[in-house]
């Protein structure tokens, strides 16, 4: 790994089972605290040593506070607007395998009180096989204050047409700008349907980073998610790899404050 990253990136070596830091890492809040939430290996499918508490350990190496959440949460559920909005499904935060004793107001009051949002956008389903129990940051995410990019369908065999047709609808409904980009259509490995999504792109300091899958798709989501964002540069990278694992780019990074600031 260190041969092949450049000397700006610093290498930490932890014990944790999956690499799925969106969901187990930690969120740091506008004061500057980390909230840790509950996890529970995405409704008690697929638990490991170490994903409980790599979050907390994160960010007390970061020199951050750390928040215990009493509640079940993964990052990849939710998506910030940055004026308190935020994006969720009801196929996640409503599901019984998370929080059974909580309704719907009840989340809504913990992502107010743990989280500063003050307004959500609730969805419906997410993709189709995904593992995760529909994580919006596989359909759906802000681009900039009450700007949300959603995937259009491509094609009469796409898997998602409904899912993505639903989205619009609530979104439109509830009053958000909408900014569409291409779904890579049908994906598969073997007969299994792939939750494969260009809506799983990495935002860094200046860069974003599109997974690809070898769809004719490809260069058109690049050049569209490129567009949202002028100020960074936009590349496609292959995620044949990371799409086996059932996720993207965004699902295997967490974002932190540089040291110091």
């Amino acid at each position: 790994a260190r041969e092949l990253c450049s000397p700006a990136v610093t290498l930490e070596r932890r014990a944790y089972g999956d690499v799925w830091l969106r969901d187990t890492g930690p969120l740091v809040r506008a004061d500057g605290s980390a909230l840790r939430c509950q996890f529970n290996g995405w409704g008690e499918k697929y638990l490991m040593d170490g994903d409980q508490a790599i979050g907390a350990e994160l960010a007390r190496d970061a020199g951050l506070p750390v928040v215990e959440g009493d509640w079940i949460l993964e990052g990849g559920a939710i998506d910030g607007d940055g004026t308190g909005l935020v994006v969720t499904t009801e196929q996640c935060l409503l599901n019984p395998n998370r929080n059974p004793l909580l309704s719907r107001a009840d989340i809504e009051q913990h992502l107010a009180a743990d989280l500063g949002f003050d307004r959500v956008l609730w969805l419906g389903d997410g993709l189709i096989n995904d593992h995760t129990d529909g994580h919006v940051d596989n359909l759906a995410r802000f681009v900039g204050p009450n700007r949300l990019t959603l995937p259009r369908a491509t094609g009469p065999d796409d898997p998602n047409a409904a899912i993505y047709a639903d989205a619009k609808n609530r979104a439109l409904e509830f009053g958000v700008e909408l900014a569409e980009i291409p779904s890579p259509g049908l994906v598969t490995r073997g007969d299994m349907i792939e939750p494969a999504s260009y809506a799983n792109f990495a935002i860094t300091s200046h860069l974003v980073v599109v997974p690809t899958f070898g769809s004719v798709h490809d260069d058109d989501a690049v050049a569209a998610i490129a567009k949202l964002f002028p100020d960074r540069e936009t590349i496609g990278l292959p995620a044949d790899a990371v799409l086996a694992g059932g996720g993207g780019f965004h699902c295997a990074s967490q974002q932190m404050p540089r040291l110091g600031n």
